[in-house]
């Protein structure tokens, strides 16, 4: 099949390309970028003005539950909710049921992953047998059978010497290990940022301290031992203001931050029934939602480069697990399919440009896995056709209901987003697609 996308506004941030053309897809593969006027006769034509052509989104960051929480999300459910979102390739967290901590799960992982996902799916293993953060796992044979990276995400790596021993192990294979930085000795089972909502609500508070003392343990191990470190979802000014004196002085780390703590503060956890306040569960996460001065930090830490890359830490649960206690509430946000409308408010708030954040979803992430097979996200003609488009100025509310996601857990609901996906390829596949109907 021959497929042309017209008048498209074509951001490439590796090409360094942002023009206004047309992008000829033949089987699996881009064979033209340009003006397009001389193509088969069978080719199937696709009008995108107005729109924008991006390479595929990389989320390094999500919880897919399968195996062991199908309730939650499958592979199936959560990879048609990264198609809606733009994602093309998805790094699945290993908090599965078992865990990911050895070589044959991950075989099995990609066994599953093939055969149930619409997008690309790549595994990313434990740092320690069974996340229990005592015994190192083969982080060797991980990798040789396709793990992109080491993390016992949920778990910090707390033991100094366990992460000292991963760390060297990273530099031999070239991957990154992804730590959750949380010291639990000062969150101390917090359960939303320290601060006046937390002394309101009268709940146990979250300092931002607990997250930069693990930042700054990890930061200067690397630059005392060297090795490849990735900071998962950043939520505090230290972390950042820590980050990029690091980078600064030449330590090769790198760092994300998720659509939620880049858009959303700790304001979000309070709802009003007319003048009455209450907490809203769907703001439990971890780390927790911050002060307007942390996401504005977070932001020009995204701007600067200082944050390399935007994750989603789509984390999905069931309307039970989230409902009830706020104490006993279970953490995460589901968001994949809110990721692009979140975003694009930094953009239409000129806090950042449309191409610093393409960068940040498509290189930016590669940048960090770019050891594995992953391929370089690119609209250069040979490249595979892994392919947003998206519609910057497009209106719609957030009704989670409409999530193709089982997890309908969202902080935003009913909330009028501009920005949003209209057409996800793989391989030069539509996975998704609402303008599907103007292929003629």
């Amino acid at each position: 099949m021959t497929l042309l996308l017209k008048n498209g506004r074509i951001i490439d941030t590796y090409m360094n390309w942002d023009f206004t053309g047309d992008v000829l897809i033949t089987d699996n593969r881009i064979t033209n970028v340009g003006v397009i006027d001389v193509y088969p006769d069978d080719t199937k034509i696709v009008d995108i003005s107005n729109m924008i052509i991006s390479p595929g989104f990389i989320d390094l960051h999500c919880h897919l539950r399968e195996p062991g929480e199908e309730s939650k999300e499958t592979i199936a459910t959560g990879t048609l909710a990264a198609a809606a979102g733009g994602f093309t390739t998805i790094c699945a967290m290993p908090n599965t049921i078992p865990p990911i901590d050895n070589p044959k799960i991950v075989e099995e992982s990609l066994i599953r992953y093939d055969k149930d996902g619409v997008v690309n799916v790549m595994p990313i293993a434990c740092v320690s047998i069974g996340r229990a953060g005592s015994i190192l796992t083969d982080m060797h044979g991980l990798a040789a059978s396709g793990a992109i990276g080491f993390s016992d995400d949920g778990n910090p790596v707390q033991d100094n010497d366990l992460m000292r021993q991963a760390l060297m192990k990273s530099s031999h294979i070239g991957l990154p290990v992804i730590n959750h930085c949380e010291d639990s000795l000062l969150s101390n089972g917090g359960v939303m940022n320290k601060g006046h909502l937390s002394d309101f609500f009268g709940l146990r508070g979250w300092p931002s301290l607990a997250e930069e003392k693990m930042v700054k343990r990890d930061l200067d191990m690397v630059a005392s031992l060297g090795g490849f470190l990735h900071l998962a979802h950043i939520s505090t000014t230290g972390s950042v203001d820590l980050i990029r004196m690091a980078k600064e002085k030449g330590v090769m780390v790198s760092a994300e931050a998720t659509p939620h703590h880049l858009t959303i503060t700790e304001d979000s956890t309070k709802i009003y029934d007319g003048p009455k306040m209450r907490i809203n569960n769907m703001a439990k996460v971890n780390p927790p939602l911050r002060s307007q001065i942390d996401v504005q930090a977070i932001v020009q830490g995204l701007a600067d480069g200082v944050i390399d890359c935007i994750a989603t830490d789509h984390a999905p649960h069931s309307i039970k697990d989230k409902n009830g206690d706020f104490n006993n509430s279970a953490f995460g946000i589901s968001g994949l399919e809110t990721a692009l409308g979140s975003l694009m408010q930094l953009v239409h708030n000129n806090f950042i440009n449309i191409n610093t954040l393409v960068n940040r979803l498509t290189l930016g992430p590669y940048e960090v896995i770019k050891n594995t097979k992953i391929m370089r996200p690119t609209l250069s003609p040979g490249s595979i056709a892994d392919i947003t488009i998206f519609d910057p100025n497009y209106d719609w509310i957030v009704n989670s209901d409409n999530f193709v996601s089982k997890g309908k857990n969202t902080p935003i609901e009913g909330q009028i987003m501009k920005g949003k996906v209209m057409m996800t390829l793989i391989k030069g596949n539509v996975v998704f697609g609402n303008e599907v109907d103007q292929i003629d």
